[in-house]
């Protein structure tokens, strides 16, 4: 059965840099792409940015661009994304997605990211 599983959340002053991890099961899983999503108190969830498995291409959500960058481990099925300068804004729950070639996409549980001023 595929999971996602999301690591790396936690609490940052403002101006600060967290990391974000992925892994995506099973190892065998043909990945389409990943993503991350997130979803702040009384807010939707919305897209922050996604990566293409086979080409590498990436795009991001207007205000993370600059800040926040998307990555991944093909062989370990691992994505990553590197946030810095972060603002109070930017706390949330992110997700991360996973879209296979076949089947259904799969989500993670979550991981909080809270920002202080």
């Amino acid at each position: 059965q595929e999971q996602v599983v999301e690591s790396g959340g936690g609490l940052v002053e403002a101006g600060g840099s967290l990391r974000l991890s992925c892994v995506a099961s099973p190892r065998s899983l043909s990945i389409a792409d990943m993503a991350w999503f997130r979803q702040a108190p009384g807010k939707e969830r919305e897209f922050v940015a996604r990566i293409n498995w086979i080409s590498g291409s990436t795009n991001y959500a207007d205000d993370v661009k600059g800040r926040f960058t998307i990555s991944k481990n093909n062989a370990k099925n691992t994505v990553f994304l590197d946030m810095k300068s972060l603002e109070p804004e930017d706390t949330a729950i992110y997700y991360c997605n996973a879209r296979p070639l076949c089947g259904r996409e799969s989500w993670g549980q979550g991981t909080q990211v809270t920002v202080s001023s």
